[in-house]
């Protein structure tokens, strides 16, 4: 394998690819730039018709049904000759499908006309049953009926000769309907995009290591691996990126893969296969394991080779891991669909541990699943029983501690008492896939509440709304934001706080939609920068007013002494790009001496208050308008 630059880093980050020149590509150069044509199946034709099993075609079983034992002597001599070496015949049609099913033949050469029997019934028959529907028949009769002919092609029947047959037509129409049947059967069983053997295959030889007799049963393990933010990716730079990338990583894992089979000393049954599983996921069978610690060594292996870098624009270097969940069989079950369940949790779990590592399936990941559907399914029907409600949580601003706006908090009070609040009932929906329900839900529930608070004549502040860009793409949130302003909500008293999206690289009709959004007075602010899932582009590429700070730079750590060198410089950079900075989690007298020591805008806090219900926040911070209401 050529040489190549892998991150052990986090996700998908960004970086300078330095001394690369040249024109644009994807990928970096290297010898791993899928030249191999294994990863190449964007032409899938040349990849089967160089495949291994057409060179192998002469060892197909060809069975034939004539009721005249002449034509069957003629027939098995010329296919002799032609190299075909399995034949199986009848005269009897009535003992046809009962042979077939003894022998399963790979082509039938089959008489239309025949008493007891005759082709058409065989046909029907065939096309009836799961097993033979699949066994591709050649039809040769000495009719020229057209009808005749159609009726066949109607039962399936792949091809028609009429008798007297030219053997070298018939030698060709074998040949092609075997190439044939080979193509059908190779995509049935491979993925299109990386080549690799599919979920059907997958399944096959689990089974088949499950089905193993006891004696012969050994202790195997499924290793599922998850692209990390593969949505991402598409999302920014196009599907046709996300396919290449897929093809890269399937190949580095193939070489991966192949190294492991060639050290492995056991039975050839006994080494691991790769497939491509789903979507972003691709599982490796080990039928058999020799110990944890051999397994986990293996497992870091795949973890490195499935991390990979790649050039945009040739200048710009994006880095993309992977997670790995393992089931051990039969530790973790000894039923196929219990076991691939087990393993997808087990990378789900890994990616939530912050990706790029590895986690083996565990009883408590079961019960943590089923914590979290059933904790989904209530809080679906929570929208409905005024179970959630939304708690405000004050902004100051800096130098003058007057109220510059609140955050909303989703607070979900489930019926058995125990409360989820923010980033928990977020992360609740985004697993559940209703980040769209929840955010409606939030932006409906704040026009209604901003209506009475102006009924009662009080002075409004500017309230922000959380959205999660990895669960929402930008077209989505700017359909919400515009629907809820069609119903009521007034832009002016709206900020939409992003959060996530690092990779995130919007069109430009996208930002013309939010630059209409901003007219309307909705402002937009970057939530949590400095985050795990942030990044510097994410200022360039979002049209956002304000910067919310993570609270690592204005929490000390160890002796503190980076702190103030830290929040200095992301202060100055909000003000040369001219965006208002909010510095959050600011919970003591030291942090907010800092703040205004540095010329933070605004903050908020523990110090400020913990976050309360509207009522409350109605009482304690908005006073009474004496004149046109405002945002503050």
């Amino acid at each position: 394998m050529g040489p190549e630059s892998t991150s052990a880093g986090t996700g998908i980050g960004t970086g300078t690819a330095s001394g690369h020149s040249g024109p644009n590509t994807v990928f970096m150069p290297g010898e791993d730039r899928l030249a191999d044509r294994r990863m190449g199946a964007l032409t899938p034709e040349e990849m089967v018709w160089g495949h291994e099993s057409l060179a192998g075609l002469t060892e197909a079983t060809i069975m034939m049904v004539d009721d005249e034992q002449l034509n069957i002597d003629m027939t098995e001599a010329f296919l002799q000759d032609a190299g075909y070496r399995l034949f199986v015949s009848t005269t009897r049609a009535e003992d046809a499908i009962e042979l077939m099913r003894a022998r399963r033949p790979s082509l039938l050469l089959l008489d239309l006309s025949m008493p007891k029997v005759n082709g058409m019934q065989i046909l029907t028959i065939m096309r009836d049953d799961a097993v033979l529907r699949h066994v591709p028949a050649i039809v040769l009769t000495s009719t020229h009926d057209p009808e005749v002919k159609l009726q066949a092609l109607s039962l399936g029947a792949m091809d028609f000769l009429s008798k007297p047959v030219d053997p070298s037509e018939l030698a060709l129409r074998i040949r092609n309907t075997l190439a044939a049947t080979v193509y059908r059967d190779y995509l049935a069983q491979h993925d299109p995009l990386t080549a690799l053997p599919n979920k059907l295959r997958y399944k096959d030889a689990l089974k088949a290591a499950l089905g193993r007799p006891a004696k012969r049963r050994r202790k195997g393990a499924l290793i599922h691996i998850g692209v990390d933010q593969l949505a991402s990716v598409n999302d920014a730079m196009g599907r046709a990126v996300g396919d290449q990338l897929m093809q890269r990583i399937g190949k580095r894992l193939t070489s991966c893969v192949e190294a492991e089979c060639a050290a492995a000393l056991g039975a050839v049954a006994d080494r691991p296969t790769l497939y491509r599983f789903d979507g972003d996921e691709f599982a490796v069978l080990l039928p058999h394991m020799e110990d944890v610690e051999t397994t986990a060594g293996f497992i870091n292996r795949l973890l490195e080779a499935a991390s990979t870098s790649f050039n945009r624009g040739g200048a710009q270097e994006i880095f993309v891991t992977c997670s790995i969940g393992v089931a051990v069989f039969p530790d973790d079950g000894g039923e196929m669909d219990i076991l691939i369940t087990n393993a997808g949790l087990a990378m789900r779990h890994a990616k939530g541990l912050g990706r790029h590592t590895y986690e083996f399936f565990s009883s408590d990941l079961n019960e943590k699943a089923v914590r979290t559907l059933t904790r989904g399914a209530d809080l679906r029907r929570a929208f409905t029983r005024n179970q959630v409600e939304l708690l405000y949580q004050p902004r100051l601003h800096t130098a003058t501690g007057r109220l510059t706006g609140a955050q909303a908090i989703v607070r979900w009070v489930h019926p058995s008492g125990e409360v989820f609040e923010g980033d928990v009932v977020q992360e609740m929906a985004a697993t559940n896939e209703m980040s769209i329900a929840l955010t409606e839900w939030m932006l409906q529930y704040l026009r209604d509440q901003t209506k009475a608070w102006r009924s009662a004549a009080l002075r409004l502040p500017r309230v922000g709304v959380t959205v999660c860009l990895d669960q929402l793409s930008l077209p989505q949130v700017c359909d919400m934001l515009r629907k809820a302003i069609r119903g009521g909500l007034q832009p002016q008293y709206l900020a939409v706080e992003f959060r996530g999206g690092a990779t995130l690289d919007p069109a430009a009709e996208n930002l013309e939609a939010f630059a209409g959004l901003k007219n309307m007075g909705v402002r937009f602010v970057l939530d949590q920068f400095g985050g795990e899932n942030s990044s510097l582009l994410q200022l360039r590429r979002l049209p956002v007013d304000e910067i919310k700070f993570h609270p690592q730079f204005f929490c000390a750590t160890g002796a503190g002494r980076d702190t103030p060198a830290l929040s200095a410089a992301m202060l100055a950079m909000s003000r040369s790009l001219g965006l208002r900075s909010v510095a959050t989690g600011i919970d003591n007298a030291g942090q907010l001496a800092l703040l205004e020591a540095q010329g933070c805008d605004e903050y908020q806090g523990p110090l400020v208050g913990l976050p309360v219900g509207a009522q409350a926040f109605s009482k304690r911070w908005l006073t009474a308008q004496t004149g046109p209401g405002a945002a503050a």
